[in-house]
């Protein structure tokens, strides 16, 4: 993709970048009280403010609509900050450029349809309007690639990634699962995109949001879009996910920023022998897992000799929970050995099939 760096094209106040402001704009007041202090802070780059709201169920809040655009262009106006909203079709793009946004962004149930990306896509072509897009809700990096590369491909060059999490059935403690690794591929993909990280969304609850900071920090993202409200009880949308302007202030100021390069020899040194065990660590591994499907090979044979399923239901359960113990007996999670455990039965249920096709 041909973009521009973030830092060329927003000239953030603070680094990381900030972007705050409410989840809705719910009236003229509110948005004005809210990013007079937001701008109190010295830190924010961009206001943001939802003006149209796409909500799972009918009958919630789903924003104000269009009205709500002169006030957060009028809030940001006040004090020559930029202004962010989402799109979700080619009308809101069109509504959002007329009212003169100065970004917008493309929300996560947006991103999940192809066919509305690319309608605001085309209805993007010709401007140079700076566009952030969310992660779809599923952990689907070529997904959401697709969609920045459709915005791409209309011209647009300011351009950039938000990370808000993903859905998760039990998500605990946080509302949507980080899934950071979602975020290495996409930096492995597009190593020059500008990625920043949506805590309000991941964390769910407003005392969670400085821990998803730091780690998104420690990470190496570029910045923030967190969710402010002058009188967070008092929301039309999300309230435990707001945080006041001052608490937001705190927030970021309590950040520890740290290198991902350090010049100590001593540092470097250690490092590089644990990177060397963990090497050799990831050969045993890889030799392991080699093993192991050579026996799942061995294996599908013997079962279509009996006319016995490929999918052994009550093996499969029996294994999952014995791995698991042994795994809590080595102080693993019990995530971890149940993710991996997982993913090599469907490889070896893979390996059998396919063997037997052949």
């Amino acid at each position: 993709m041909e973009i521009n760096a973030l830092y060329d094209w927003l000239k953030p106040k603070s680094k990381p970048l900030l972007i705050a402001g409410p989840c809705s704009v719910e009236s003229e007041e509110q948005m004005m009280q809210t990013a007079d202090s937001l701008a109190r802070t010295g830190l924010v780059s961009a206001f943001r403010g939802g003006v149209w709201k796409p909500r799972t169920k009918p009958g919630s809040f789903e924003g104000i609509g269009s009205p709500a655009l002169k006030w957060l262009k009028a809030a940001g106006k006040k004090h020559q900050i930029p202004v962010i909203t989402e799109v979700a079709n080619a009308r809101h793009v069109e509504e959002a450029l007329e009212a003169g946004i100065d970004m917008i962004w493309i929300g996560a149930r947006t991103t999940v349809n192809p066919f509305y990306v690319q309608d605001i896509a085309d209805a993007l072509k010709g401007t140079d309007i700076p566009v952030l897009v969310k992660n779809p809700i599923h952990p689907e990096v070529k997904l959401w690639l697709g969609a920045l590369e459709r915005i791409n491909n209309a011209g647009i060059k300011k351009l950039g990634a938000i990370h808000r999490g993903f859905y998760a059935y039990q998500s605990q403690p946080f509302r949507n699962e980080p899934k950071w690794e979602v975020f290495f591929e996409l930096r492995r993909l597009a190593p020059d995109l500008p990625v920043i990280c949506d805590p309000s969304h991941i964390a769910g609850r407003s005392e969670l949001i400085g821990e998803v900071c730091q780690s998104a920090l420690d990470l190496g993202m570029d910045g923030f879009m967190i969710e402010s409200h002058i009188e967070p009880h008092k929301a039309l949308s999300d309230p435990l996910q707001q945080l006041r302007p001052y608490d937001l202030d705190l927030v970021y100021r309590a950040l520890e920023h740290r290198d991902e390069a350090i010049d100590d020899e001593r540092y470097i040194a250690k490092l590089e022998e644990l990177r060397y065990q963990i090497d050799k660590v990831d050969a045993e591994i890889l030799k392991l897992i080699s093993r192991r499907q050579d026996l799942a090979k061995a294996i599908g044979p013997v079962k279509y000799e009996n006319q016995a399923t490929i999918f052994q239901m009550k093996r499969w359960f029996k294994v999952l929970e014995n791995r698991k113990a042994q795994g809590l007996s080595l102080d693993l999670e019990d995530e971890l050995v149940h993710e991996l455990f997982q993913l090599l039965h469907k490889y070896s249920i893979d390996t059998q099939i396919k063997n037997h096709h052949e």
